[in-house]
């Protein structure tokens, strides 16, 4: 029992490393079927096609720099970590790996559309650029929150 808050916050950053990795290895995979679709109508698109894909990635970099940063607090602070500062950390690294999770695979959903439509002549590029950084705020925001969770 004494080594449960240090279990917590070690699940939560665990948590939150797989799922937002998972997330955007899921994600940049949708991008790059969609791209390989493409290139067999139109090659010349494998550029812009390849800048959408990777997008959904920087979840998984959200995700591994919280992990970072709560690695770093749980050092500083392993033999003073109190039940509640550990279910802090807990429900934040839960927070940041569902959204980002989730947010990854959205914003793939949504790349993979106008990487279609890239393939298929229309000049959606900037378009979908913009569109793709919308599912993109909500990752930020998590790992964010998971920053200012971190006890003091």
């Amino acid at each position: 029992m004494e080594n449960l808050p240090l279990f917590l916050a070690y699940f939560g950053m665990a948590v939150m490393l797989a799922m937002s990795c998972i997330g955007s290895t899921l994600g940049v995979t949708i991008g790059g079927n969609a791209t390989i679709a493409g290139l067999k109508k139109n090659p010349d698109m494998f550029g812009s096609a390849m800048l959408l894909c990777v997008l959904p990635s920087t979840q998984g970099l959200y995700g591994f720099a919280g992990f970072f940063l709560m690695l770093n607090k749980l050092k500083e602070m392993a033999d003073v970590l109190t039940l509640n500062q550990a279910l802090a950390m807990c429900a934040a690294g839960l927070g940041l790996g569902i959204v980002g999770w989730y947010s990854a695979m959205r914003q793939a959903n949504l790349v993979a559309n106008g990487i279609n439509e890239i393939s298929n002549g229309q000049d959606v590029f900037g378009k979908t650029m913009i569109l793709a950084v919308f599912p993109e705020l909500y990752a930020i925001l998590a790992f964010a929150c998971a920053f200012l969770a971190l006890p003091a």
